[in-house]
């Protein structure tokens, strides 16, 4: 790392002009949250691999910002060259630039990897010191990236319309109605499926702000596997009120997906087109000319269009606005309903079928007293010589029996497969020459999901397989608690997720605890596990969340040094059907798509209600008849098991 920050530095003094600073992003050209692995820049300055950070480098500093998901990992993984900053408790990067360079320091960042409203933030927070940002010409960790992975090219694919549910040309028709009601002739799209969270807003404003990433793939129903467990495509759009253009490296696209973009009325240009193409639009060069009639505005969503793109426009002409195809993607069509809820039934098969071989090799070779049964475990293998599970070899069984499945496609990201102390780390990501060997007398923490062509899956359970403390079943059942209450929550139109995010807290505050990340996102239609722009959390987002969207329930609770314990569902918001309707405003409610059981071992009892007893029962009822029919006899003699009534 000393050798790269030398480097680093030594670009930065001979830039014109010298940068008394250098942002390093974890976004890409399209503001992705997941990345490709050329495009891992702040990792590979830093050495941090969480999904969320962003790194500054100054002549004599390096500091690496992260959230609360990242705390403990960051700890371990950054090394003495570098201060974490932890937000919510330190300065956000914007504040601590601003005080602690100097006057008309010139900070550098590539303006194609940082998103207008961040670009802007920091321009404003700036000029109280005349300080400036500095759009550098070309990236300056690439200069000294010298083994930087190399572009691959992984063929585009379509999503045919069995599972899209909406054809392009519906799609553009829709998007070209909210482009006339904007009175705007043409809108850049960036991103490559959908709305996800904005890391540099949050930095910036210490809230949470989603941006949008991933529209591509969306609107033109096309996929890909550019970027590791997203089934997108790197690629550009611009839509104006009579043409569509999809901007991509053209050696991914087939004569058979060019055939059918054509038919859509798309045309295909090569990705790097995108920038002399935005100079043509904003002139009404573009050809075919927009139809202006009045309207001369091109809209940018200025959370995920970079400052490179903006900086070509006539700014006294953009619509800064959220785009218009983020409400549109998350509000799910009945087909992308009906692929979500059959994914996740084949899920939780698998997910079954995995607990249930996970509970025999724990017993056979640790000794175990299992999923059902409170005992301590032997130390020792009860075999002798037998091969040792570790976090990572069970993580990849996992993976097989979801690869069993029909439409499984991969992974829609990394398996947090965790194990004691490494359950109380977020978003851990065992790898295996260093990951733990199964512990039966510890916790474990599994969060996983798949990509399947008719949806994405994304769960969380937490078991123990020998016996559990009183602690840990106390903090278990608390979790369990406010997931029941969320997914129980009923609430009036125009709810927005930050006034829903308490009552899944409120068990664990009665206990003087809590978990530091949201409690729920999006999840896409076979697209980013991650999607807005709705989101239940602490931090405050106007955005009210819409009867056919989806979102997470999870909960958690997480002890440094010792466990973590997270349980998580997907919802779909349905219409309440109540007694009332005070103020005409119509009601909603959330239903369960996920099926798995809860561990019975890790709850106490007696702290449930008889409401949320009835809720357990009943919830274990529905995942033993949707999953019976995917399971062998014994499969479901197990889960019948797992799933028998439970009383206080």
């Amino acid at each position: 790392m000393a050798e790269i920050l030398a480097a680093l530095r030594s670009l930065m003094s001979s830039h014109d002009p010298p940068l008394h600073a250098l942002v390093v992003p974890s976004e890409d050209y399209h503001q992705s949250e997941y990345v490709s692995a050329r495009d891992k820049r702040r990792e590979f300055v830093s050495g941090f691999t969480g999904s969320a950070g962003l790194a500054l480098i100054t002549m004599n500093e390096a500091l690496l910002w992260t959230d609360g998901r990242y705390f403990l990992q960051a700890t371990q993984e950054l090394t003495g060259e570098w201060k974490l900053m932890r937000m919510l408790e330190d300065p956000a990067v914007d504040v601590w630039m601003a005080n602690n360079l100097p006057n008309d320091a010139a900070i550098g960042v590539d303006p194609w990897c940082v998103s207008i409203d961040t670009a802007q933030r920091w321009e404003r927070a700036f000029a109280k010191k005349q300080q400036k940002l500095v759009q550098t010409s070309t990236n300056l960790v690439d200069k000294v990236w010298k083994n930087r992975p190399p572009v691959e090219t992984y063929p585009v694919t379509v999503q045919q319309i069995e599972f899209a549910g909406s054809s392009v040309v519906e799609k553009l028709k829709e998007l070209r109605e909210k482009l006339t009601n904007e009175k705007a002739r043409g809108i850049i799209i960036t991103t490559l499926d959908e709305v996800n969270l904005s890391f540099f807003s949050f930095l910036c404003s210490n809230i949470y702000k989603p941006s949008c990433f991933f529209q591509v793939a969306w609107l033109y129903n096309i996929r890909g596997t550019d970027v590791p467990y997203c089934p997108v495509v790197h690629a550009f759009a611009i839509v104006t009120t009579n043409a569509a253009f999809l901007y991509v490296d053209k050696r991914k696209v087939s004569s058979e997906v060019i055939s059918f973009l054509k038919e859509s009325g798309v045309e295909v240009r090569d990705y790097d087109a995108v920038s002399s193409d935005v100079v043509l639009l904003q002139s009404n060069q573009l050809n075919p000319p927009a139809d202006v009639q009045g309207s001369d505005l091109i809209w940018a969503d200025p959370n995920s269009c970079s400052y490179a793109l903006y900086s070509k426009l006539n700014s006294d002409k953009v619509l800064l606005q959220q785009s218009p195809l983020a409400l549109a993607k998350a509000i799910k069509n009945p087909v992308e309903l009906d692929g979500l809820k059959k994914a996740h039934i084949r899920d939780g098969a698998a997910i079954v079928q995995y607990i249930i071989w996970l509970d025999k090799q724990m017993q056979e070779i640790y000794g175990a007293s299992g999923y059902f049964l409170e005992g301590e475990a032997t130390k020792e293998k009860k075999h002798s010589g037998t091969v040792k599970l570790t976090e990572v070899t069970v993580s990849d069984k996992l993976e097989s029996f979801r690869a069993s499945k029909e439409h499984f496609r991969g992974l829609s990201f990394p398996t947090i497969s965790s194990v004691g102390p490494n359950a109380a780390i977020m978003h851990y990501s065992p790898q295996s020459e260093t990951c733990a060997e199964m512990d039966p007398n510890s916790i474990y923490l599994c969060d996983s999901g798949a990509q399947y062509q008719d949806g994405t899956t994304d769960i969380t359970r937490t078991f123990h397989f020998g016996k559990p403390s009183a602690h840990e079943k106390a903090c278990y059942t608390a979790v369990l608690k406010g997931h029941i209450a969320l997914g129980n929550a009923v609430f009036p139109n125009g709810t927005c997720g930050h006034t829903l995010d308490i009552l899944a807290r409120l068990p664990l505050w009665k206990y003087g605890l809590d978990y530091r990340h949201g409690t729920g996102h999006g999840v896409g239609s076979y697209l980013n596990v991650h999607e807005g722009p709705q989101s239940i959390s602490f931090k405050p987002r106007n955005v009210p969340i819409h009867a056919s969207m989806t979102a997470t329930d999870e909960p958690g609770y997480y002890e440094d040094g010792n466990f973590g314990i997270r349980l998580e569902n997907v919802l779909v918001v349905t219409d309440a059907n109540t007694k009332f309707n005070f103020g005409d405003k119509g009601y909603l409610s959330f239903e369960h798509i996920t099926w798995a059981p809860y561990q019975i071992k890790m709850i106490n009892l007696k702290s449930l209600t008889p409401e949320e007893i009835d809720w357990l029962n009943a919830y274990h009822s529905k995942c033993r008849d949707i999953l019976a029919p995917y399971l062998d006899e014994a499969e479901l003699a197990w889960l019948k098991k797992a799933t028998e009534p439970a009383s206080a």
